[in-house]
């Protein structure tokens, strides 16, 4: 059996048995590419489309059957099997794809082969002029492979701090760095490691480089906690914020951290994007998660498909966050915690606290909904149109602060948030996988559960917020027996962004009525250890 080794990382190579094959055709190796990519038919028209967009359909499959039989000469034998409607990798091949190759070790933990495959950004260099629908297609590929290599990194250095070898952290930090040097995560992982391992110069070259960074594209300094890294003492206690645990579930891998250790336990849902690490580099959202932490013990988590969680090839339905927060309930050892739900985490915890009442202490909403899209009986919220409208754009614009203007409008222009935000929407996912979750939401309705919570429930919301109506969120707290609702000033979506102390007070007073009412969780609880 011939065997075919396509590598789609960095500009795209192939050989047949071990010889290299010369296709200089770029709309030769762009079709080769997608059919061995995409792993399944590709149906002629699409691929003429993709690549002949300005030709009627005639030319274009014209153009098609001579760029497979230019294929067929460069290679000398049969790589594309193509019949009357569709084209497909030859099965009689054995093919080694790297980024297939780069997934499975992904998916397996197996981290150093996974670094080790990507090479390079996905077909990088390849550009085919006149093409926007390709582009679009190995752009959206392109950043999710570059997600997961951000994700394999940082599970890397993890595994290295912790372990008696933290040197082993240092090429993989270096790389990070290299992929976002704007993130103070990253940066705070390369001089951790670097002092870990006893080379204080370094570290300090690399504060100075990263303080430069700042100054230069964001116009601010180095964070505190970037500062003390350099302190002595933090040699051996290198995570500013709390440790990224794991929690697993049938396989699954959620990536969890738990600070503080007040009286009774808090687990925030966030919206559609997350990461446990890099939310506490935006000073406002650390200074809420610190607030939280000072009330009770705070659990943070990464849904499964984003940040540091494993990524999943379906969508987060309502249903499978709510197995993720049991999963990670259970990994902290909480028996009860009182749940916040932010934006588009609310509608799972919802359906948690219709199933699992016995798990809770309270609820709080904020900024959510029941419903993803408008219906003659929900009218709060987008339509599907306007949905997939606004959907489309915040699509588009990826790589940028895509959205803020909605979620944060009193942070538009400030550049130390839009660069958080870019940077953070790169690491927690891409632009598929999100698309995905997105598109899940707009499908999601649990008003039917509504009355099925006995939790005692706080609703708030901003008044003029941008991205939920403030009617979605008087429907939750009509529709949940006893619900209390406040209305908060502002515009901001974002909980930490405007006037978070508004918030931070009424969540302080539910928080304190909680504990009064039903005491603090047992320090002795066997199911505390973590």
């Amino acid at each position: 059996m011939a065997r075919v080794e396509l590598k789609l990382f960095g500009f795209p190579s192939a050989r047949l048995d071990a010889h290299k094959v010369n296709l200089s055709l770029r709309k030769g190796l762009g079709l080769l590419a997608y059919v061995a990519d995409v792993c399944r038919p590709v149906g002629r028209d699409v691929m003429a489309s993709l690549l002949w967009p300005e030709s009627d359909c005639e030319e274009a499959r014209g153009s098609l059957r001579r760029t497979l039989h230019k294929i067929h000469i460069a290679f000398q034998a049969n790589v594309i099997c193509a019949d009357r409607t569709s084209l497909i990798l030859a099965p009689s091949l054995a093919a080694s794809i790297d980024t297939h190759e780069f997934e499975a070790a992904c998916d397996a933990g197996e981290l150093e082969k996974a670094g080790q495959l990507y090479s390079g950004d996905f077909l990088e260099g390849l550009s085919i002029e006149g093409c926007p629908a390709f582009d679009e297609w190995a752009f959206f590929r392109r950043e999710a492979l570059r997600s997961r290599l951000v994700q394999v990194l940082e599970r890397q250095i993890e595994r290295a701090l912790v372990s008696s070898a933290p040197a082993a952290a240092i090429p993989a930090a270096v790389r990070l760095v290299g992929l976002d040097p704007l993130s103070e995560t990253a940066q705070r992982h390369l001089i951790s490691a670097y002092m870990r391992s006893g080379d204080r110069a370094a570290a300090e070259r690399q504060y100075e480089s990263c303080a430069r960074v700042l100054a230069v594209e964001l116009g601010v300094a180095p964070d505190p906690q970037t500062t003390a890294l350099l302190a002595q003492h933090t040699i051996s206690d290198p995570a500013p914020a709390g440790r990224t645990l794991y929690a697993q579930h049938r396989g699954l891998h959620l990536a969890y951290q738990v600070v503080g250790n007040g009286p009774i336990d808090i687990l925030l849902v966030p919206g559609f994007v997350s990461h446990v690490e890099r939310i506490w580099e935006e000073p406002r959202s650390r200074a809420l998660l610190t607030a939280l932490s000072k009330m009770g013990r705070l659990i943070l988590f990464d849904r499964r498909g984003v940040g540091l969680s494993d990524r999943v090839g379906a969508s987060p339905t309502v249903e499978a966050t709510a197995d993720d927060l049991m999963t990670v309930m259970d990994a902290a050892g909480s028996s009860r915690v009182l749940l916040i739900g932010i934006s588009e985490g609310g509608p799972s915890c919802i359906h948690f606290a219709a199933k699992h009442p016995q798990r809770l202490t309270g609820l709080v909403l904020y900024g959510s909904l029941a419903k993803g899209a408008r219906s003659r009986d929900y009218p709060f919220v987008l339509t599907r149109a306007q949905y997939d409208r606004w959907l489309q754009k915040l699509i588009k614009d990826w790589g940028g602060p895509t959205g803020i203007e909605t979620f944060a409008p009193s942070l538009v222009g400030d550049r130390q948030a839009e660069g958080w935000w870019s940077g953070l929407l790169r690491a927690a996912s891409s632009p598929g996988a999100i698309k995905a979750v997105l598109e899940a939401l707009r499908d999601t309705d649990v008003r039917t559960q509504l009355p099925l919570v006995q939790t005692p429930t706080l609703v708030l919301h901003r008044r003029d917020d941008h991205a939920v109506r403030i009617e979605a969120g008087r429907h939750l707290a009509t529709s949940i027996p006893g619900a209390k609702f406040i209305e908060l000033d502002g515009g901001d979506h974002w909980l930490w962004a405007g006037d978070q102390d508004a918030a931070l007070q009424h969540i302080r007073r539910f928080a304190d009525r909680l504990h009064q009412l039903i005491g603090p969780r047992s320090a002795n609880d066997p199911k505390r250890t973590l």
